[in-house]
């Protein structure tokens, strides 16, 4: 273990000192922004969910969409490489996700080159623990973390999660800060944004606050982002509440109403929220409208697929003039509910050597897989 340090020396505070009269006829830099408004770059996010609550799915979502430059709850985040270290999930439980996740934005897995995940489940992932003098002492992951983001350059490093790789005394409000501090050097040398994921305290679920336990926490990071389900009569088990707690560099930010489906979470009646009659609507506005399409091209000759190809439905029907606005990953939660419903099938036409699959209506003549 060695002392606390982040990737290279850090210069003496002393040749930091200048007169402010040094920055007169220049324009400030523009603020940079992973996910905008929400996840600012260059330092530290939190985002915490009570277990269950779908942050890991969530991140990875953010994950493919960084390196895809994929737009992902109405906005498209920076472009770049993305490191996520997984230190609750092993690599069979990440590809599994993975592969939801791309089915929900429309893509392959083969799209997501860029992603590098560091799964960790059945290691020691600490990286800093408390030191003999009550200080932060980092270890040698912390070492292997350094040595991959150099390599890498990632534009968004994901921790999953905050409890499996800080050591330290959360209670006591300077070894949280040194950790925090270590973490905003690794966002600092790459421009890129560290996402750290954690379990909100008791205190932090019963107020709705999401803080996870010490409030050095929330002091020390720039942006925190709480998903919750929302406290309604109804209990929806598949709402979520997206919010910013704190928002150091923007205005706070309206609430986002997500949807769990199958493919990740998802804006709710397209992104403004709404009733559960609004959002309902909705889904069967695209529904019915996927169903129309499929027809209209069985007509015309052109069969479409239900997986990422030429022919990808989804993919094609966004495109079409009669989309109406409904986007490739509406169309893509419209698809998988309607097989979902049995009111489209997957039928396998072509020889042995040069089968191709096509969606059908449910009922149609063909060959069920």
């Amino acid at each position: 273990m060695t002392a606390a340090s982040g990737l290279d020396a850090a210069p003496s505070a002393r040749s930091l000192l200048l007169c402010a009269t040094s920055l007169a006829g220049r324009s400030p830099p523009a603020r940079v922004w992973h996910w905008p408004d929400w996840i600012p770059g260059r330092t530290v996010t939190l985002l915490t969910s009570d277990g269950g609550g779908g942050k890991t799915t969530l991140a990875l979502q953010l994950a493919a969409a960084t390196v895809t430059e994929t737009a992902w709850l109405g906005q498209t985040p920076r472009l770049g490489p993305v490191l996520y270290l997984s230190a609750e999930d092993d690599l069979d439980e990440l590809h599994r996700r993975l592969d939801e996740v791309c089915v929900g934005l429309g893509i392959g897995l083969d799209a997501l080159d860029g992603l590098h995940l560091w799964p960790l489940a059945d290691q020691d992932a600490v990286m800093a623990v408390e030191g003999r003098d009550g200080s932060i002492v980092t270890t040698e992951r912390w070492d292997e973390l350094l040595a991959m983001v150099k390599e890498i350059r990632p534009a968004l490093v994901i921790l999953d999660s905050l409890a499996d790789v800080f050591g330290g005394n959360e209670n006591i409000r300077a070894q949280v800060r040194q950790f925090v501090a270590l973490l905003r050097r690794i966002a600092m040398m790459t421009g890129g944004a560290v996402l750290v994921l954690a379990h909100p305290s008791l205190a932090g679920m019963s107020t709705g606050s999401g803080s996870s336990g010490s409030t050095a926490w929330n002091n020390s990071v720039r942006s925190r982002i709480y998903l919750t389900h929302p406290d309604e009569p109804d209990n929806d088990p598949d709402a979520r509440i997206l919010s910013l707690k704190k928002a150091n560099y923007t205005r706070a930010q309206g609430d986002m109403r997500l949807r769990r489906e199958a493919g990740g979470f998802v804006l709710e009646s397209g992104g403004g929220g709404g009733s559960r009659l609004d959002v309902a609507v909705e889904r069967r506005r695209i529904d019915a409208l996927f169903l129309q399409l499929v027809d209209a091209y069985a007509v015309q000759g052109r069969h479409v697929s239900d997986q990422p190809s030429p022919s990808y439905a989804p993919a094609l029907f966004a495109k079409d003039s009669l989309a109406k606005g409904c986007t490739k990953a509406g169309f893509t939660s419209a698809m998988n509910r309607l097989l979902h419903a049995d009111e489209l099938r997957i039928e396998i036409t072509g020889p042995a050597s040069r089968q191709r699959r096509r969606l059908v209506r449910a009922g149609a003549e063909g060959t069920l897989l």
